[in-house]
């Protein structure tokens, strides 16, 4: 059956409550709609190729007044996946410098299968607002305490905890994105360390996402050609965001990171009372 112009698989009950919670609202897309959906994924793919996170955060809620949050969290799945690859690939010799990628990312995996499930009971509401205030909160204790710094001993021990969360996030309300960059960010990582660590979950999680949404037949044929767009001002943005990081000050570069998650705040909040 079809619900909301989204495939609903058979009459299982999870789908289709999965699909009514995420995408309530199909919307037709114009050509007016095509070139809003390049400016902002121009945008947002810049932010992202800079800081490593911001195509999302920036995307959605601007794509959401246009063509509606359905089909915006479509859109720019292939996009904001293929971003992160390109970015993740770009900085892959800073391997060494990261640390917990890989218990991160594995429980990621898990808290994103237990957030998607708690999606189809739990409003979005409270989630977000929580998210908003950890986020508000951090930033202004790091404008208090600039050096503030987490210890490999501690990382390594809450990293399991950190890794579910941001998946949970990212299933329930598609946010993990603040949690995962309020976590690096203790880690004083340099630049391009920062971001393969953020590229690198993001791109864990956003596969996952992205066959959610192929499997539920959430592309139909205009989402196609938006993605395509977006793909291509996406691809044609990220070599510029690249070197313009490269150019950055770290002092500079990490103020315009905690700039992007006073931002994310301020997003999760638009989301959770609009």
């Amino acid at each position: 059956m079809r619900n909301g112009g989204v495939v609903v698989l058979g009459s299982d009950f999870f789908w289709q409550r999965y699909l009514e919670a995420h995408f309530p609202y199909p919307r037709p897309m114009s050509e007016l709609d095509l070139v809003i959906v390049a400016l902002v994924s121009l945008a947002g793919s810049f932010i992202k190729s800079v800081t490593g996170m911001g195509y999302p955060l920036i995307a959605i809620p601007a794509l959401t007044f246009f063509i509606g949050v359905e089909a915006a969290v479509v859109v720019i799945a292939i996009p904001n996946a293929v971003l992160n690859a390109i970015l993740c690939f770009g900085v892959r010799e800073n391997l060494a410098e990261t640390r917990d990628l890989p218990i991160l990312a594995l429980a990621a995996v898990v808290g994103g299968a237990l957030g998607t499930f708690v999606l189809v009971e739990a409003p979005e509401r409270p989630l977000l607002i929580f998210l908003a205030s950890m986020v508000l909160v951090f930033v202004y204790q790091k404008w208090r305490q600039p050096e503030l710094t987490l210890a490999p001993e501690t990382t390594k021990k809450w990293a399991p905890v950190v890794g579910l969360a941001s998946g949970f996030a990212h299933g329930a309300v598609g946010a993990s994105g603040p949690i995962v960059a309020l976590w690096f960010h203790g880690y004083r990582l340099s630049k391009n360390a920062y971001v393969l660590s953020l590229t690198a979950l993001f791109l864990v999680s956003g596969l996952a996402q992205l066959g959610v949404l192929i499997v539920t037949g959430s592309f139909g044929a205009d989402r196609w050609l938006a993605t395509g767009v977006a793909l291509v001002a996406t691809l044609a943005m990220a070599p510029i965001g690249q070197r313009v990081r490269d150019s950055l000050d770290a002092a500079v570069f990490e103020q315009l990171i905690l700039m992007i998650l006073l931002c994310s705040g301020a997003s999760l909040l638009w989301r959770a009372f609009s």
